[in-house]
C-alpha cells in the first residue's frame, strides 16, 4: 500500500503536467536569442515538432513518477524524482516555445500521461535493474528523436533549436545516470516495440 499523501502528490503532479501548469527552475535556453521572421509554413512545422516534444515530456513525467512509485530502492527513487524535476524544465520550455510559435499543446495529453504512467509503474515493479533498463532505452530513443528534430528545423529558427539542444543534453545525462546505476540491457523485441510505440505517438502528436 502507498501512503495517501504520496498518492495525492502523484495526482497533483499529473494534473500539473497535463494542464501545463509547471514552472521551470532554469531559464529557457532560448532567452537572449533573437526571434527570426519565419515563413508561416516553417512556423507551423516548428510548432508541431515542439508539440511532439511537449508530449514526450508529458510522457517522461508520467514514466518517471510511475517508476519512482514502484521502485524498490530508496536511492533510485530519489534519482528518478530528481530527473523528473529536471524534465519539468523541458515541459515548461517546450510549452513556452509552442505558444511563441502560435501553436497549441496536444489534445490527447491526458491519454499520453495515463498510458506512460502505467508503463512506468510496471517497469518499476519488475525490479530496479529492469526499471533502469527501461529508463536508459527510453532516453536513448528520445535523444535520437531530438537529433532528428534538429535536422528538420531550419537553421534560422535559433530559439527552437536552442531549446531542443538543451533538452537533448539533459536526456543524454539521464541515460548515463541509468547506466551508471546498473541498468540491464532490454531484449531486442522490447526495444523494437518501444520504437514502434514512439513512432505512433509522434505521428499522432504532430497533428493532434
Amino acid at each position: 500500500m502507498f501512503p495517501v499523501e504520496r498518492l495525492i502528490g502523484e495526482f497533483d503532479r499529473a494534473l500539473r503536467a497535463v494542464a501545463g501548469v509547471v514552472r521551470a527552475t532554469r531559464p529557457s535556453p532560448s532567452e537572449g536569442i533573437a526571434e527570426h521572421d519565419l515563413e508561416a509554413d516553417t512556423r507551423r512545422h516548428a510548432a508541431a515538432l515542439m508539440r511532439v516534444n511537449h508530449v514526450g515530456e508529458v510522457c517522461a513525467q508520467a514514466l518517471y513518477h510511475g517508476q519512482s512509485l514502484t521502485a524498490r530502492n530508496a536511492g533510485m527513487r530519489e534519482a528518478l524524482e530528481r530527473a523528473a524535476k529536471e524534465e519539468e524544465d523541458h515541459l515548461a520550455w517546450s510549452a513556452q516555445r509552442i505558444r511563441e510559435l502560435g501553436g497549441r499543446a496536444s489534445l490527447l495529453n491526458p491519454l499520453w500521461y495515463m498510458g506512460s504512467f502505467a508503463l512506468g509503474a510496471a517497469a518499476g515493479a519488475l525490479g530496479d535493474r529492469w526499471n533502469l533498463a527501461f529508463l536508459a532505452e527510453t532516453e536513448r530513443q528520445v535523444e535520437e528523436h531530438l537529433t532528428g528534430h534538429l535536422e528538420a528545423l531550419p537553421a534560422e529558427d535559433e530559439r527552437t533549436r536552442a531549446v531542443v539542444e538543451a533538452m537533448r543534453a539533459d536526456e543524454a545525462r539521464h541515460r548515463n545516470m541509468a547506466v551508471e546505476l546498473g541498468a540491464a540491457e532490454l531484449p531486442r523485441p522490447v526495444r523494437l516495440a518501444m520504437r514502434l510505440a514512439s513512432k505512433v505517438m509522434t505521428t499522432i502528436a504532430y497533428r493532434v
